[in-house]
């Protein structure tokens, strides 16, 4: 059984969520500053990482499986909901209908992971990029109970890889964020940062979350139906690296879509 969306929900509006929220966002903005004219998945509970791409996004859903629940997004009241509500591993979408993919909340909880993996991976279009943000095996999050990350099934690097690769994705950038421990009075906003910006110096490979990009690449499956080896890169430490965290300025401020997949090819 999958942890209740409302209960994610209220983990999003506290402190704590908040800090998760941001940490990742840093990341993911480097990385996809913006999806103009892109049509844009959020699978699991992705509301809070869709914001950045709904303003340019020719289409933008977020799916929900049921047995997780649903809640409406986006919320306020005063726009109409773009949340999608169904099975896990059989989603009501056409093939190739998404250029981008967002995991969050998704896999840890996956009763068949390579399953999931698949179906999105039918529901892909050719060339098409999809993050995936989970708990990380070796983090402090996934040992929290009282948070989201602390349900299900965290991941190693090693675990991702071999998943995404038997499931016909070539995972092609890596990096951890959510340094911070997971209590209340070290996830403030200013505490957040100090933790994240010594983490990434000393600590890089314990963050809280795990976070990897994937390809879907049509001509990946070989004679016999094995898949490509993966030629992933490791990203820590690099300059201005497709999952490093972006630049201190509004997230539409980074760089372009164009330039940050010639930096992750």
């Amino acid at each position: 059984m999958r942890t209740d969306a409302l209960e994610i929900e209220r983990f999003y509006r506290s402190v704590r969520g908040r800090a998760a929220r941001d940490m990742a966002l840093r990341r993911l903005a480097a990385l996809w500053p913006d999806a103009a004219g892109l049509d844009v998945l959020g699978y699991g509970y992705a509301g809070p990482y869709l914001e950045n791409f709904r303003a340019g996004a020719r289409r933008t859903i977020a799916y929900m499986p049921a047995s997780q629940g649903a809640v409406v997004w986006p919320d306020g009241g005063r726009e109409a909901s773009l949340t999608a509500l169904g099975e896990e591993t059989r989603l009501p979408f056409a093939e190739a209908m998404f250029d981008r993919i967002v995991l969050v909340h998704a896999l840890e909880e996956a009763g068949d992971p390579h399953r999931l993996l698949r179906e999105l991976w039918r529901v892909m279009a050719p060339e098409g990029r999809m993050v995936i943000v989970t708990a990380h095996r070796a983090g402090l999050w996934a040992r929290a109970e009282s948070t989201p990350f602390g349900h299900g099934r965290p991941w190693s690097k090693r675990q991702l890889t071999r998943l995404l690769t038997d499931a016909l994705f070539e995972p092609v950038a890596w990096a951890h964020a959510l340094y911070t421990p997971p209590w209340s009075w070290t996830c403030g906003p200013r505490a957040a940062e100090s933790f994240e910006a010594m983490g990434e110096k000393m600590f890089n490979a314990f963050g809280g979350l795990i976070l990897v990009e994937a390809v879907k690449h049509v001509g990946a499956v070989r004679p016999g139906g094995s898949p490509v080896h993966a030629r992933a890169k490791r990203l820590e430490g690099r300059v201005g690296a497709g999952l490093s965290p972006a630049p201190r300025r509004p997230y539409g401020g980074a760089r372009s879509t164009r330039q940050q997949d010639s930096r992750t090819r």
